[in-house]
């Protein structure tokens, strides 16, 4: 059995593993390269537990286990590692009273205040992004994964038009026995060949600073409010590499038709930067050594889609899992490897993420922001 996997990102490299595994030849078709959009540059942040009460939260626990059974299998690819999450308040406008020191980081400025503990080293964790996704590309070719470099222009259908035959890729078809439609908001640009729901991109910005020691692990969720009350909520992950991580503005720009094109708004980093001066400031002087942004595929009711195209034999898509593509990315191979092979996922009930649940965008929809 062949499947071809267009899009190299975490969702589309852990799909190929877990078919690898399952000794099913997987040829993962990207345009840009691994890794290059959302999968390299995002937080990398892993939650067991914080899906809990919603559809999402049996993918998102298994999917926690499975991160942990990788770098045992894998050790020291990717810096994975647990640690403390923490939420903060800090303000640049007005005192926040006393402050709970001992539970605060000593990189974290004096007026900031601990508001609660998130998560501990049992249900918080966290990888390098690009690491993981890479690592995962390779160790599907270990097992006879091929990745190949291109730009899906079209699929190929049966002579009867009932399933997929092929991908055709700058032009030239590539047959294979099943098509998983996997490359993040860009998924959009299937509408025209398969009848599956809209997907939407959410750009988000991130800088990544290198201070001139490591500080300890302790992700932050932050809430910062600035001198004229506006109250901003950026999210910071320490790295194994001694790096620091942080995001936190959102926009709705157009989606770009070629990832390498994506870009950060003019004055993104400036901003992050300023967030960042108001409750570490020696992080915030530190060397910055990525300026970035990245769109994150979200669907209309905001729940991935993950299983068979409706009413096509041997369609799949794996696509819209918003903030949470890192953590659900294992799982997420895991069960559509199952669905490919078995007929069936044995190991997370995929009901909830049925492509079929949502309407399918019209075949001009094109690539959109979020609505």
């Amino acid at each position: 059995m062949r499947v071809l996997i267009c899009g190299g990102g975490v969702i589309g490299t852990s799909i190929a593993y877990f078919l690898s595994l399952r000794r099913v030849e997987a040829v993962v078709i990207e345009r840009a390269g691994v890794a290059c959009a959302a999968s390299g540059k995002s937080g990398g942040f892993l939650a067991l537990d914080w899906c809990d009460g919603s559809a999402l939260a049996p993918l998102a626990r298994r999917s926690f286990a499975l991160h942990s059974q990788l770098a045992a299998a894998f050790p020291d690819r990717w810096g994975y590692r647990r640690l403390e999450t923490l939420s903060v308040v800090a303000s640049a406008r007005r005192s926040l009273g006393g402050s709970a020191r001992p539970a605060l980081p000593d990189w974290v400025a004096r007026g900031a205040r601990l508001q609660q503990r998130l998560g501990t080293v049992a249900t918080t964790a966290q990888v390098d992004p690009a690491a993981f996704t890479r690592a995962m590309m390779a160790a599907a070719r270990e097992r006879g994964a091929r990745l190949h470099s291109g730009s899906v222009t079209g699929l190929e259908r049966s002579a009867d038009g009932t399933r997929l035959t092929g991908v055709r890729v700058d032009g030239a078809l590539v047959g294979g026995d099943a098509v998983v439609i996997a490359m993040g908001p860009w998924s959009a640009l299937a509408a025209p060949w398969l009848p599956m729901p809209m997907i939407y991109g959410l750009k988000g910005h991130s800088l990544v600073f290198r201070p001139p020691r490591p500080v300890s692990p302790h992700a932050l969720f932050v809430e910062c409010e600035a001198e004229d009350g506006l109250v901003d909520t950026p999210e910071v992950f320490p790295r194994a590499d001694g790096t620091v991580y942080v995001c936190g503005l959102s926009s709705e720009a157009p989606l770009p038709a070629d990832p390498a094109a994506v870009a950060p708004d003019p004055e993104a980093a400036e901003r992050l930067r300023a967030m960042v001066a108001s409750f570490a400031p020696a992080l915030a002087a530190a060397e910055v050594v990525a300026t970035q942004a990245c769109y994150r595929p979200v669907a209309r009711d905001g729940l991935p889609l993950i299983g068979r195209v409706p009413g096509l034999g041997a369609a799949y898509v794996a696509t819209a899992h918003s903030v949470w593509g890192m953590l659900n990315a294992p799982a997420t191979g895991e069960a559509l490897a199952e669905l490919i092979v078995e007929g069936a996922s044995a190991t997370v009930d995929l009901a909830a993420f049925d492509p079929a649940r949502l309407p399918p965008a019209a075949p001009g929809a094109g690539l959109r922001p979020t609505p």
